[in-house]
């Protein structure tokens, strides 16, 4: 069974798990969703399949390539030791990659999609980025030259993704000594607040262990709500928008700074670090939490119903291209690929209004 079958069969499960969710959330008078949002999310995921189909095959070929070559031995895949190591190894690697995503600014370029919902909930777990696959594999190298076989590799890479599916809601508190070693609802929620309590924190994708060791781990706190999205809003429901804004960003500073080292820097230094002549021609208002605005646009009810079953279509077109990708060529799934981004683009469109996805208009205070 390929990677992707893997996704589209665990779907029915994601689908049944956020029902179960808004409906344990409607039963406390907790909501945390709101279908546009939601649509969004899982728009987005379902772009990220396709686009990274392709990328993940170039990274995992890179993978088995540096561990053909260079391995100095090859560890055996029958033995459980092997197993359980790799998937430590693979989650202290991921914190690092994460934790890059966060600090460094070409690499927030692509993770920027996952936090852009002002809401956080199941959904948000299936919100990715579609550019991800571009230098991500660079972090886990060391796994093909510690001779991991790339079936290992792939299996404990699944397997810490699709736990961190669970971890995106609000709907479950605090869990006792689990929170102090485990990624877990509470420690994950930190991690996607905006609040300077909480601001680039708990970036381990199972253990915490790894952001206790090295001074990034913070816990939730009864007297700081976390305030979800990110500190540049992305104010659209537009599925390529969404995975372009930091880039374009990154791009226009580049374009505007006059000296060559700036332009290197832009992409290399923290997440809204800026050269100093761009911040003074273009200057920016700084982020204050209090001023924060979800973006929810009120469309009518035969937009919301357009919307609603365009995504549908998409959804299941997404379903078919995952499920017979394996049998595909390059230039069927690309098609695929182009053809529900185009959809999903619609989609968004319907559900921004009339002002169109990049509107200002159409905001709420994030405390309603």
């Amino acid at each position: 069974m390929t990677y992707t079958q893997v996704i589209v069969l665990a779907t029915p499960v994601f689908a049944a798990l956020m029902a179960l969710e808004w409906w344990i959330g409607h039963r406390r008078g907790r909501d945390t969703y709101r279908l546009n949002d939601a649509m969004s999310s899982v728009g987005l995921g379902m772009v990220s399949q396709l686009s990274n189909f392709l990328g993940r095959a170039a990274g995992f070929g890179i993978y088995v390539w540096v561990y053909d070559r260079f391995a100095p031995w090859w560890l055996p895949v029958e033995s459980a030791w092997v197993w359980l190591s790799g998937l430590l190894l693979y989650d202290f690697l991921y914190y690092w990659q994460h934790r890059a995503g966060h600090r460094i600014a070409l690499f927030w370029a692509a993770h920027a999609v996952h936090h852009q919902s002002e809401d956080y909930n199941l959904s948000t777990a299936l919100r990715q980025t579609s550019s991800g696959w571009i230098a991500g594999w660079v972090f886990y190298l060391p796994m093909a030259l510690a001779g991991f076989p790339p079936v290992v590799f792939g299996a404990v890479a699944l397997a810490d993704l699709l736990y961190q599916f669970w971890v995106h809601t609000q709907q479950v508190g605090r869990l006792g000594w689990f929170d102090r070693w485990f990624c877990s609802p509470s420690n994950h929620r930190v991690h996607h607040a905006v609040n300077d309590e909480y601001l680039d924190r708990n970036y381990g994708g199972i253990l915490m262990a790894w952001d206790r060791l090295f001074g990034t781990f913070v816990e939730e706190r009864d007297d700081v709500p976390c305030v979800y999205g990110t500190r540049l809003p992305l104010r659209s429901w537009n599925p390529l928008w969404a995975n372009l804004q930091v880039y374009a960003e990154l791009a226009r500073d580049t374009l505007h700074t006059v000296r060559w080292r700036d332009r290197l820097l832009v992409w290399l230094k923290p997440p809204g670090w800026r050269p100093v002549d761009v911040a003074a021609r273009f200057p920016r208002a700084p982020f204050e939490l209090a001023r924060v605005e979800r973006f929810d646009p009120q469309t009518s009810p035969r937009a919301q119903a357009g919307a609603a079953t365009l995504f549908i279509l998409a959804l299941w077109g997404v379903i078919w291209l995952l499920w017979h990708a394996h049998e595909l060529g390059i230039g069927q799934m690309g098609l695929g690929t182009i053809l529900a981004l185009a959809v999903l683009s619609v989609t968004g469109r319907l559900g921004a209004g009339r002002a169109g996805p990049l509107q200002e208009k159409g905001t709420v205070p994030i405390s309603g």
